[in-house]
């Protein structure tokens, strides 16, 4: 019996490193890369664990499942982060580096 590559492996290993890189991009996108590789990579685990000698590339699944997961986590981090800093510094300072430095002075000041 001629083995087949499972169907969407090669898209969880992309979207769980896309979910890495997109945390960088204030959260947002790593969260949606990594829910794509999960869902996709629990499809293909299930299909994989249904008949193992029919499959392959549960490697690439197993590793965009596991940097899918990581995405999420850093992703809801780096976006509760971003949310905070917008909260306790204002809108302003994202665009405008030098206020993000008065601001920063001046809390170092109040302390």
């Amino acid at each position: 019996m001629e083995q087949q590559k499972l169907p969407n492996a090669t898209l969880v290993l992309i979207m769980g490193i896309l979910s890495i890189i997109g945390c960088c991009f204030y959260g947002l996108p790593g969260i949606i890369f990594g829910i794509v590789a999960v869902i996709f990579g629990r499809k293909d685990k299930k299909l994989h664990a249904s008949n193992p000698d029919e499959y392959t590339g549960i490697g690439n699944v197993n590793a965009g499942y596991i940097m899918g997961i990581i995405g999420i986590v850093l992703g809801v981090l780096s976006f509760l982060f971003s949310i905070w800093v917008i909260s306790f510094f204002g809108w302003d300072v994202l665009t405008n580096q030098e206020l993000l430095q008065e601001r920063m002075m001046e809390m170092q000041q109040n302390q």
